[in-house]
């Protein structure tokens, strides 16, 4: 179900300059980065690149989740991780995205971890944003 804007919370804002060889900011400073393609796509991999900026959002958020099913269980996520595996595509229309995220839940049996990554998945932003549109995987 998507929200309105009278849902809004919290909004970030960041603008690009000359796109994905250029600058990435947000509004207020904290995030100030260069973005360069990487060297598999012909640039200099010297900054950052978009697909990086994703994983580190989308792993963050998941982590999120996580959390929030593992209060709801009452599971300890003592040393847990979250990665996310971003790789960029040429699909039917140019160019498209493909996910695998991975959890490390060190303190919790992996039958229970697994249940809680697959409601995690449930309840991410960046994966109810993701659904349907780009194919995730939970490894």
């Amino acid at each position: 179900m998507s929200i309105q804007q009278s849902d809004v919370l919290y909004t970030a804002v960041a603008t690009a300059l000359n796109g994905r060889d250029g600058r990435v900011a947000t509004d207020d400073g904290r995030l100030d980065v260069t973005v360069n393609p990487p060297r598999e796509l012909g640039g200099s991999g010297a900054g950052t690149n978009p697909e990086q900026l994703f994983a580190a959002g989308y792993s963050a958020c998941f982590q999120g989740a996580l959390a929030v099913v593992a209060r709801e269980e009452k599971a300890d996520l003592t040393g847990s991780t979250v990665t996310a595996k971003v790789g960029l595509g040429r699909n039917d229309d140019g160019f498209g995205l493909i996910v695998e995220i991975s959890a490390r839940i060190p303190e919790v049996d992996p039958d229970s971890a697994r249940s809680l990554i697959e409601r995690a998945h449930e309840v991410c932003p960046y994966s109810k944003a993701t659904r349907g549109n780009i194919t995730v995987t939970l490894a």
